[in-house]
């Protein structure tokens, strides 16, 4: 055993270690975990603290636009209503039912509140 020396051995099984374990802790049993749990509620004051509303990925941005020219790895440059241009690439779930985008088709993009240059194309008008 490496790392592990007996100093001195008796006969008596008395060994002295020169590494020894620290105490092993105690953990308190399941009722006195169960008072801490009663006893210790949370204290709160009378200050009402609104949560600040976060974004999560379904706050989304939902345009209407048509598509100007198409550009390579899926990609589309759509123009919106109130004619800006974005970068937009098809939505995995046109990609996976292989429906064809040409440029003139009208198109529902969805843009992200962080980049509004940028879109995802989830919908095909016919």
């Amino acid at each position: 055993m490496r790392g592990f020396h007996i100093l001195n051995r008796k006969p008596s099984g008395n060994r002295k270690r020169k590494f020894s374990r620290p105490p092993a802790r105690k953990r308190p049993n399941r009722k006195q975990q169960k008072k801490q749990l009663v006893e210790e509620p949370e204290v709160t004051e009378n200050v009402e603290e609104t949560p600040e509303p976060s974004q999560s990925k379904n706050d989304k941005i939902e345009v209407e636009g048509v598509v100007v020219e198409p550009l390579p790895n899926a990609m589309f440059k759509v123009e919106l209503e109130n004619k800006h241009q974005i970068l937009a690439h098809i939505s995995g779930r046109m990609r996976k039912h292989f429906i064809k985008i040409e440029p003139g088709d009208k198109v529902t993009v969805e843009l992200s509140p962080y980049d509004l240059s940028r879109g995802r194309i989830t919908y095909r008008k016919p």
